[in-house]
């Protein structure tokens, strides 16, 4: 497993020195310095790692700020450099955004504000007028890890920044914010990526996490001393997303700075709070999203939109019709109400590199998609509404000229059989504790034909499930596996064996990821 020994060396970010220089003259002079995150996850671990860590390296006067997803829109636009002038910033840290702001860069440069950006999305054709700019996805960058996530390449200036100051700063002590971070936004988890995230899952798992994360642990009923990357992506991060889908994520910003137990809890139980609203608007969505895909041709994508949709929810809506097709889809809202200006949110297929595709609309069509910027999987924009029917056309034909029969097969990968001693709880803790599981680095994934013994709808759309092989009975839950249709009697199964904490420290459980009828 990798370590932090092993770490790949800052200096192999390209500009990373002016960045250094850039904050440590910024340190020197007192300057007041304005980080300013992003409303998802990874934004706001980012700007928790931004503000803490500048602070711990001797920097005085450091401030924070996050766009209103509904107000100000994605990044640092000039209606968010507007509004930060009452705080007089002398330099500007963007944390997970900033590679596509031109013209908020623009804005703050011509209030005399320095500008450093920290990003890892794709750049566009030309690079924003920033004084220094870190991203391991721009041109000319040889650092050899791309997928680091945006909280990562902060805590990466950070580690050069302390080694330029010569102070002593215990830097490892934010590593429990760049795991969440890195996890709940679904980077690809390379060794670099492992070593991170596997040294902030120690410090999480021994307690040593800070308290707004300790606090979000507890509220959402998961165990410190076994917390795994599962509970990270789905049911931390959540939560913390939550805040900027649907409120303001300084709530979740301000759980993440918090050093009061007290204070983080009840910040915490807010956000479980508004997680719980944005679970009740996704549902709605979903099933108005379900509604139109009658009348969609699964060979051009899905591009949905309806006018009661919310921005902060549109990219949940768009990776679940993705997951139902097997085909890119995106899924717009309205801005705000009543707003002629749309957002989108698009995720993608392996194969199918969605950012490229809606550079290529871009390119065929000039003028149509004022904003766009991501990745391959996922890929965000803003669009105007009577733009909307010219760029349906304009992306199914993208998709009908990139979809390949190979892309277009949702292939499940198995590691086999497991033999009747091994479903055990020995087996499913080696598994657990085997690796830091994530995106590009999946768990393991076993299948078997199995008898249904007995089922029961549960919640929101799962099944449970009793499996009989043989002598053996085994618990199974099968999560969003309802779909209307009595589970029939024999079935191959492909799952994943996790302990069963509900039943004991004995029990496993099967946790489902597909079902066929044999």
């Amino acid at each position: 497993m990798p370590r932090l020994a092993d770490l790949l060396p800052p200096a192999g970010l390209k500009g990373i020195d002016a960045a250094v220089e850039l904050l440590c003259a910024a340190i020197t002079r007192d300057a007041r310095i304005l980080v300013v995150g992003d409303f998802d996850c990874d934004g706001a671990t980012g700007c928790a790692v931004g503000v803490r860590g500048l602070r711990l390296l001797g920097a005085r006067c450091v401030l924070h700020a996050v766009p209103n997803r509904v107000v100000h829109g994605y990044g640092l636009t000039p209606g968010l450099v507007e509004e930060l002038a009452e705080q007089q910033p002398d330099v500007i840290v963007t944390v997970d955004h900033g590679i596509a702001c031109h013209a908020g860069i623009a804005a703050a440069k011509a209030r005399g504000w320095q500008v450093l950006v920290t990003d890892h999305h794709l750049p566009g054709l030309k690079l924003p007028p920033a004084d220094a700019i870190v991203n391991p996805n721009q041109p000319g960058d040889g650092f050899a890890s791309k997928s680091l996530a945006g909280v990562g390449v902060i805590f990466y200036l950070l580690v050069a920044l302390r080694a330029r100051l010569g102070v002593q700063a215990d830097l490892a002590s934010l590593l429990d914010l760049v795991a969440v971070g890195t996890v709940a936004d679904m980077v690809a988890l390379d060794a670099n990526n492992r070593a991170l995230v596997g040294a902030g899952l120690r410090r999480l798992r021994a307690g040593q996490g800070c308290a707004g994360l300790q606090a979000l642990i507890d509220v959402s009923g998961r165990r410190m001393q076994t917390l795994t990357t599962a509970d990270i992506g789905f049911a931390i991060g959540p939560r913390i997303n939550a805040a900027g889908r649907l409120e303001d994520m300084g709530i979740g910003i301000a759980c993440l700075l918090s050093d009061d137990a007290a204070q983080a809890r009840e910040l915490a139980a807010i956000l479980h709070d508004i997680n719980q609203q944005r679970r009740g608007v996704q549902t709605d969505m979903q099933q108005m999203a379900e509604a139109q895909l009658d009348d969609i041709d699964p060979s051009q994508g899905a591009c949905l939109f309806d006018v009661e949709w919310h921005p902060g929810v549109v990219g949940l809506v768009a990776s679940k019709v993705k997951e139902r097709l097997h085909r890119p889809a995106i899924a717009f809202a309205p801005a705000e109400p009543g707003s002629d200006m749309l957002r989108g949110s698009a995720r993608s297929i392996p194969g199918f590199h969605v950012r490229d595709a809606l550079a290529l609309v871009d390119a065929r069509h000039p003028g149509l998609i004022p904003r766009f910027g991501g990745h391959a999987m996922a890929a965000g924009l803003s669009l105007p509404l009577a733009h909307l029917p010219v760029f349906r056309d304009a992306f199914a034909n993208v998709v009908r000229e990139w979809l390949s029969s190979a892309m277009l097969e949702d292939v499940i990968c198995s590691d086999g059989e497991l033999t009747d001693s091994e479903f055990s709880i020995d087996t499913a803790i080696a598994l657990r504790d085997g690796g830091d599981w994530g995106q590009g680095y999946s768990e393991p994934i076993f299948d078997g034909i199995f008898d249904v013994l007995s089922w029961r709808r549960i919640g929101n759309g799962h099944l449970k499930l009793e499996l009989g092989s043989g002598a053996m009975r085994l618990n199974a839950i099968h999560f969003n596996g309802w779909d209307g249709n009595e589970p029939r009697s024999r079935q191959r199964i492909a799952y994943r064996l996790v302990p069963d904490d509900w039943r004991g420290s004995d029990a496993v459980q099967l946790q489902v990821i597909h079902r066929e009828v044999v």
